[in-house]
């Protein structure tokens, strides 16, 4: 077992250089979405500032190698259930600990740091989780009968019902759809027969039309005796016709489109938007990518996201580490889901679900959580051991 003589050729520079290209594309699309001031602040500098926090969060979690955060997985899941626990018995309000935005509490106000939103970073300590959670049960039971698989699958279920249910009760439904896809993709690749996935998936598939018909047909029902909250059907109804809800709930959605296809095949060029688009320094930004760079410049933002999902999936096939391969395999599905969502919600292909589009829309929390996520990547990739005579047994 050996690993490269020089650090510089076990450092990831392409990864490295994707991340850079995301920075670049972050700050210019940031730049011009804000033009407006409507904020009164320049996210520029603050962006370039939590890429420059991301820098020392990758170099920090480099430092460790995958044995250890496979010893750490339960700690820092515990922690991140802390987070989830603290956010939601602190006091909220304005210049609480517990801070309240649009009559939602999802953020956690320290003095001298800022806001800071546990459900971004239960994500990847989530993932973490899930991974030691798989590897443990399959050192255990070396042979597989649906009996061990079920078991496996119970397991799972608990891990993910704790998270889920804080972040659900926020509410925010775009991290509980997130841990929800992490999680099936976790299943997929843990080795459970078919026999119980399938089911599972078509019922699962069932269960997402059954609610959303009955958002739309029968909302009484699923408010006063499910408990639904209001603002999910809403979000419904202006994915489906957002021009029936022009100044409220379809704004959004409608002004995004508008946008997008004022940009055409080449764009307006930067600063040349002319769509007044909320919020679109964030869950919206790339509805200023698609009016300023049009269908080219959009393409080209996603073909980068490509090509990033392209090359973890890679270095996960190089992994000979179970473990390094579940953590990949929940932050592939993690990124993945983050990028057909937010550009999916833009265009009205999906509902509007205040997911961010990872490493471009502004957020300190997002990119944080994101670049802490990457940091894995680039530890198991560092310290990735090749072995001289074939693959360890051990």
């Amino acid at each position: 077992m050996k690993l490269p003589n020089k650090p510089a050729d076990r450092f990831d520079w392409t990864l490295a250089f994707i991340l850079l290209l995301f920075c670049i594309i972050s700050l210019f699309a940031i730049a011009s979405g804000q033009t407006s001031d409507q904020y009164g602040t320049n996210f520029v500098i603050k962006q370039l500032r939590w890429y420059a926090v991301s820098i020392f969060i990758v170099a920090f979690t480099m430092y460790f190698e995958p044995d250890h955060y496979k010893k750490m997985a339960w700690y820092l899941y515990g922690f991140g259930i802390f987070l989830l626990v603290f956010l939601y018995f602190a006091p909220g309000g304005k210049d609480q600990i517990g801070e309240i935005h649009n009559n939602v509490k999802r953020w956690l106000n320290f003095p001298y740091i800022g806001r800071i939103q546990p459900s971004e970073f239960i994500k990847t300590f989530f993932i973490l989780g899930m991974a030691k959670l798989v590897t443990k049960h399959h050192e255990k039971f070396e042979i597989k009968t649906l009996k061990t698989d079920f078991m496996l699958l119970g397991k799972i279920i608990l891990v993910l019902i704790v998270p889920l249910g804080f972040i659900a009760q926020q509410p925010d439904l775009g991290t509980s759809i997130v841990l929800i896809a992490i999680t099936a993709a976790i299943i997929l690749v843990a080795g459970i027969s078919w026999r119980i996935i399938l089911p599972l998936f078509f019922s699962g598939a069932a269960i997402g039309a059954t609610l959303l018909w009955a958002a739309v047909y029968a909302q009484d029902f699923m408010q006063d005796k499910l408990g639904f909250d209001p603002y999910m059907f809403k979000r419904v109804y202006s994915w489906l016709d957002p021009y029936s809800y022009p100044s409220n709930e379809g704004l959004h959605l409608i002004t995004s489109i508008t946008a997008i296809g004022s940009g055409g095949m080449t764009g307006k060029g930067f600063h040349g938007r002319e769509v007044y688009v909320p919020e679109n320094h964030t869950d919206f930004i790339f509805s200023v990518i698609g009016e300023e760079y049009g269908f080219i410049g959009s393409s080209l933002v996603i073909s980068l996201y490509f090509i990033l999902i392209y090359h973890l999936t890679k270095v996960a096939l190089e992994l000979k580490d179970p473990f390094s391969m579940y953590v990949c395999t929940g932050i592939i599905a993690m990124i993945t889901f983050h990028v057909f969502e937010n550009i999916g919600m833009t265009i009205q292909l999906l509902p509007i679900t205040g997911i961010p589009l990872p490493f471009i829309s502004y957020g300190g929390s997002s990119l944080m959580s994101n670049m802490l996520a990457i940091g894995l990547i680039f530890s198991m990739k560092f310290h990735h051991r090749t072995y001289m005579f074939g693959e360890d047994d051990d």
